[in-house]
């Protein structure tokens, strides 16, 4: 494991999770009928998803690797970074209509989402989220693969603390377990 937990916090806590230094996982179990999600489209606000993160107040670099038993649809991994409910980004991997994509979803007081669908069999997913200034990038990568591959540039709140981390939800399944086996914050 690449990161030091001490210190790190949970907006909404799972009832289920370890960060054991022997194997170097942390493993989440994701809560039933949980999500993060502001009223686009759908016309409800959920903030019920698991954060896991630290503090920081200006520029920082997220990376994660993780997989994950996906098995019911909107099930999501991945980084996050999170102001508050209404200004978050959450990076990662989704379970979509029977199959993987890789997506983001910005808030500002309203969620957006984009999906890309991840060809073939995929093991693990590496997620890169980088605040810089006013400006989150997000990259991934897949089975080892650097994070090299851009998937979104948002705006965030520059200047304001932000919790940065790692993230997981079930919105409409019974939970299921992610293995981040490389977690790193800087």
């Amino acid at each position: 494991m690449n990161q030091d937990f001490s210190g790190w916090q949970w907006t909404n806590e799972p009832a289920k999770w370890s960060a054991d230094p022997a194997d170097g996982v942390l493993r989440v179990t994701a809560d039933a009928r949980t999500d993060l999600w502001r009223v686009t489209h759908y016309g409800y606000s959920y903030d019920t998803g698991h954060v896991f993160g630290t503090p920081v107040a200006g520029d920082v670099r997220v990376v994660t690797t993780f997989v994950a038993d996906y098995a019911e649809q909107y099930d999501q991994a991945g980084a996050a970074l999170r102001v508050d409910e209404e200004n978050w980004v959450k990076a990662g991997v989704e379970y979509v209509d029977g199959r993987l994509h890789v997506g983001a979803v910005v808030t500002r007081g309203f969620s957006d989402w984009s999906v890309t669908p991840l060809d073939g069999p995929v093991e693990a997913v590496t997620v890169e989220l980088v605040r810089e200034g006013d400006t989150v990038i997000v990259r991934y990568g897949v089975d080892g693969g650097e994070p090299a591959i851009l998937l979104r540039l948002a705006y965030f709140p520059p200047g304001v603390p932000a919790l940065a981390g790692v993230m997981c939800a079930a919105p409409e399944g019974q939970g299921f377990e992610t293995r981040f086996t490389s977690v790193s914050v800087a």
